[in-house]
């Protein structure tokens, strides 16, 4: 999945969770959106494995982590539960944490409910799941319509998508901001592809959608005001849908302490599409974050 990782599974949290684990050092975790799978990171992983043990992990419903049935699996508090208890598993009572979409989503919930296992939090190209749903326009509506669509009750939106899924997924891809498909690598483009095929992933990524409006509004709500202390990096697409719309860093200003921003070449995808920038950028700030006192 990463070329010149280690390859597993891990039976946690009542899920089998696939992960890549490469490199030496403090402990950083990434995690994958929609529609993807770990290997989007197959570029800047092996960067970032110069200095620390990278672990990348396939969510639930994703790519050849196990795709529960119940949509109440899918709260960002569950798929945190699962990243967290990989990680001790692994070995690691501390790690550096990247999220981009849904794993950034997935990440922020992971850093609120437990602070203390999180010694960095970086995330990529969201603003937070309340303020999206609370503060709905007609136009993030209109590029975002994803997320209503998807949340529809089963099985209209998985029978629309499975009719051809590969035309589905691809159109997300090339929306939300100036990506090509020739942008995506061959290989990862592949593993993506194996992934969304698989009937319970097209449940699964339904239900992610789902419950982010059943559940983890509601839970969101109830930690509006809090902060998170780590030191965190918000990392977005300079011309992707989410810098048109938002002035991003100022959507999280109030909810982390200890807060970095910058915009990278791109759009929402801008990992795939600038793996080099995006590295540095990572490595940059965790080096920083070891090297502090």
């Amino acid at each position: 999945m990463i070329k010149g990782f280690e390859q597993g599974v891990a039976g946690v949290n009542g899920q089998q969770i696939a992960y890549s684990k490469g490199g030496s050092g403090p402990a950083l975790l990434l995690l994958h959106g929609f529609p993807q799978t770990r290997a989007m990171w197959h570029a800047v992983a092996p960067v970032l494995a110069q200095n620390f043990t990278v672990i990348a992990a396939d969510l639930r419903g994703y790519g050849d982590s196990s795709a529960p049935s119940e949509m109440s699996a899918y709260s960002f508090r569950e798929m945190a539960a699962d990243q967290s208890a990989l990680m001790a598993h692994l070995g690691f009572e501390t790690f550096h944490l990247v999220g981009h979409d849904r794993g950034a989503r997935t990440a922020h919930r992971l850093a609120l409910d437990a602070p203390e296992t999180v010694k960095s939090l970086t995330l990529m190209d969201i603003i937070p799941t309340h303020t999206l749903l609370s503060d709905l326009t007609q136009q993030v509506a209109r590029d975002y319509y994803h997320w209503f669509f998807l949340a529809q009750p089963a099985p209209f939106p998985e029978t629309m998508i499975s009719h051809d899924p590969d035309a589905y997924y691809q159109s997300c891809l090339l929306g939300w901001g100036s990506a090509t498909l020739e942008d995506f690598d061959p290989d990862a483009l592949a593993s993506y592809r194996q992934s969304w095929r698989k009937p319970e992933n097209i449940r699964g990524m339904c239900n992610d959608y789902r419950a982010a409006i059943d559940i983890d509004f509601a839970l969101d709500a109830q930690d509006l005001g809090r902060k998170i202390t780590c030191p965190a990096l918000i990392l977005y697409g300079a011309v992707g849908i989410m810098a048109q719309r938002y002035d991003v860093p100022a959507t999280w200003a109030e909810r982390l302490s200890h807060m970095q921003s910058a915009g990278i070449s791109g759009g929402h995808f801008f990992v795939d599409q600038h793996p080099i920038d995006t590295a540095r950028r990572l490595s940059e700030f965790l080096l920083t974050q070891e090297r502090a006192p």
